[in-house]
């Protein structure tokens, strides 16, 4: 079956692009038809890897190394992406820090500033300059990644779960006021998922074991980066023109579910 072209004369921007979701999601929007695709991410040689493959694909890619923890980078970011393709349809803030378990209490201050200055100032910074570009040019979809982490606790992630959590309030502000401008604004939170994070958190010898089975999710399974890519590209397409404020949870059931009862 042909590839649908949702996306076909689009330009997208996309942080976070080198690895995981974002990769996955630069490389669905080129096979889908995107004209361009900004691909941001503060590691040259995933960008130019991941650059490679955009083109092969049939966009053209615009790599732009950022450190999206800085507002001004992240302003020069989205300007270099408009001054290469001249508007921008839909844009995904997707950066976040590598990030190991820190018990609160012992947690440092420079994780808690670098989670909050990358995730949510940085979707703050990438989302407010997208979106006055957007409102000059007609509209378009902003797009975040969140996590289930917003809507409960991850035992040592504090500053994570509170950065994903103010991402979604953000999400929700954003779409009513952007509104009227045609802006649709959304976000994504998987559940677990089989990304080179997770690889850096648990290690390969465990993820290995649980890419067999994750009964934890009623699914049995993790997230793949392409469901994740999925879901972005149906809450930007058309088929979501309608959807707007929403946190779109993909974890295969896990938040669905309360506990089941003790066996004797």
């Amino acid at each position: 079956m042909a590839t649908r072209q949702r996306f076909t004369g689009k330009h997208i921007f996309i942080t976070g692009a080198g690895s995981g979701f974002g990769r996955a999601t630069a490389r669905r929007f080129a096979e889908e038809g995107a004209a361009t695709v900004a691909l941001v991410d503060l590691l040259p040689d995933r960008l130019e890897t991941v650059a490679t493959e955009v083109l092969a694909l049939g966009a053209r890619p615009v790599p732009i190394v950022c450190n999206v923890g800085q507002i001004a980078a992240c302003s020069q970011a989205v300007a270099r992406a408009l001054d290469a393709a001249g508007r921008l349809d839909v844009v995904i803030s997707n950066a976040a820090p590598p990030r190991l378990p820190e018990p609160f209490l012992e947690m440092k201050d420079e994780t808690w500033l670098e989670d909050v200055s990358v995730m949510l100032t940085g979707s703050y910074a990438i989302g407010q300059r997208a979106a006055r570009a957007m409102a000059r040019s007609g509209g378009g979809s902003i797009l975040f990644t969140a996590s289930i982490s917003a809507l409960g606790a991850g035992r040592g992630f504090a500053a994570y779960c509170a950065a994903k959590a103010g991402i979604v309030a953000l999400v929700r502000v954003m779409a009513v006021e952007l509104a009227p401008y045609n802006i649709r604004v959304n976000a994504v939170s998987p559940g677990p998922a089989d990304t080179p994070r997770s690889v850096h958190f648990l290690g390969e010898a465990v993820l290995a074991r649980l890419r067999a089975s994750f009964p934890a999710v009623p699914l049995n399974r993790l997230a793949s980066v392409d469901d994740i890519a999925n879901a972005f590209l149906h809450l930007a397409s058309d088929e979501a023109a309608y959807v707007t404020g929403h946190n779109y949870v993909v974890d295969g059931g896990l938040t669905a579910q309360i506990y089941d009862p003790p066996r004797e």
